[in-house]
């Protein structure tokens, strides 16, 4: 007589595995946010770390070249810290994968429109992800402490590759406003914090390294045609 199949345990084992990546993905993002919770600073403490520069994550520019919400209040809090001498130099660091969309570009000219030196801003080019940003800014800029600047959401990631691959951290938040869609990032940054808690264990190479630019010299030698 055929046996019949007992889905049963099949269930159990799909279950079982389910709750363990439910608590594996949220232990994680725990993990990185807790670990991480005292690096995040005013901009008045900020300036205590003496740090070597401010790295200002990128993010959306509109088609018309102007900064999104939130690039912009990163950039106003970017401009603030230099101001305030948290650091003498801004990395400004993004996607600049292809000629018809520059973000670091419309992130300079944004910070020399509000008077800091051009000399003083440096473009990260291929800051294509938080993990290639940070690694570039220790690997080809020659960073060792570094103020961090992005929304607060993000920081916590931020902060942790940062510790993750030596670099003598903080973060101060760009949160100037309330911004739309907000759950929606909260939600894929508990994946992204994931993703990058093993990025940070492996450490591969980003896809673009090149020569040295310490940031300690002229932000003009990162400059492109287009500033």
């Amino acid at each position: 007589m055929k046996r019949r199949f007992n889905p049963l345990p099949l269930m159990v084992f799909l279950a079982t595995a389910a709750v363990a990546g439910l608590a594996a993905i949220f232990g994680i993002n725990a993990h990185v946010v807790k670990s991480t919770e005292g690096l995040i600073v005013s901009p008045e403490k900020a300036k205590d770390l003496g740090a070597d520069c401010i790295i200002v994550l990128g993010c959306k520019v509109r088609e018309n070249g102007e900064p999104s919400d939130m690039l912009r209040d990163r950039l106003e809090r970017g401009v603030e810290l230099y101001r305030l001498g948290a650091a003498p130099k801004i990395i400004m660091s993004g996607d600049h994968g292809r000629k018809s969309y520059n973000e670091v570009g419309t992130m300079k000219h944004y910070a020399v429109d509000c008077g800091v030196p051009s000399s003083d801003v440096f473009m990260d080019h291929a800051g294509f992800s938080t993990y290639e940003t940070v690694y570039r800014a220790k690997e080809v800029f020659g960073a060792k402490k570094v103020i961090i600047v992005t929304q607060r959401y993000h920081l916590s990631r931020a902060l942790y590759i940062a510790k993750s691959l030596g670099l003598e951290a903080v973060g101060v938040d760009s949160d100037l406003e309330t911004y739309r869609g907000q759950l929606r990032r909260d939600v894929r940054e508990v994946l992204a914090r994931c993703k990058d808690f093993l990025t940070s264990v492996i450490k591969p190479q980003p896809k673009y390294l090149g020569e040295a630019i310490p940031v300690s010299g002229d932000g003009d030698l990162t400059n492109d045609e287009y500033f």
